[in-house]
């Protein structure tokens, strides 16, 4: 009974590292107020697109409202280079409907998450095995952060080679494969762009791991006394 106890209390450990990792990305890119203006700015998007900060901005919005489901479609109008346009082409707009649907799949992945967690810790709780739970969930934290500085340490090594291959699991056909000198989208997220992404996700994902695993760890010792 022991070993199931254990394994109940590391499936939820894992399970709320992968909610701790769906909900950096958002909190990235949907929270980090000025986050897109900076990475435009450091990467003279307006330049390459022949657009305002201000219209930028907004075809962005417009774009994360899509993902996120808030809008049915990216007919989005703006000015490009003094003239009114749709800002994504038919190529553009197949690739993000496959974005799209991964971004909501996996938010429905961390909801599915999210109520694994509380049954596994409700039952655990309910058979006085507080102290297992907190004890995997640290092994749990320690193991997820390992394998994901591994993942980044070899990702590090060449960006662009494990970039695509990101795109070739997770993508069917090969919209994803734009063209700088016809397609908008590639030009204001440059590879620059998701390697500074990828490093605000993971910095913020180790802070939240740490502090889950210290504070299990305390709460443990707590317990234990």
């Amino acid at each position: 009974m022991k070993a199931l106890y254990h394994a109940m209390g590391l499936i939820a450990a894992f399970c709320l590292m992968f909610v701790v990792l769906i909900t950096s990305v958002e909190a990235v890119v949907y929270f980090n107020d000025g986050y897109f203006e900076k990475e435009y700015t450091k990467y003279n998007v307006l330049e390459k697109v022949h657009m305002e900060m201000d219209d930028l901005l907004y075809v962005t919005d417009e774009m994360m409202d899509y993902l996120k489901g808030d809008r049915d479609d990216l007919v989005v109008e703006t000015i490009v280079d003094g003239e009114e346009r749709e800002f994504f082409n038919a190529k553009e707009k197949r690739h993000m409907v496959d974005v799209q649907g991964l971004f909501l799949g996996a938010m429905e992945l961390r909801k599915g998450a999210i109520v694994i967690i509380v049954l596994l810790a409700a039952a655990l709780l309910a058979k006085e095995q507080g102290v297992v739970l907190l004890r995997m969930l640290q092994w749990g934290v320690g193991l997820f952060i390992g394998s994901m500085a591994g993942l980044a340490l070899l990702v590090s090594t060449n960006f662009t080679k494990y970039f695509t291959y990101f795109h070739l699991i997770f993508f069917d056909n090969d919209d994803w494969i734009l063209n700088p000198k016809t397609d908008l989208l590639i030009n204001i997220v440059p590879e620059g762009f998701f390697r500074d992404t990828a490093y605000a996700i993971a910095g913020l994902f180790l802070v939240t791991s740490f502090i889950l695993w210290f504070g299990a760890g305390l709460l443990r010792k707590r317990a234990l006394k």
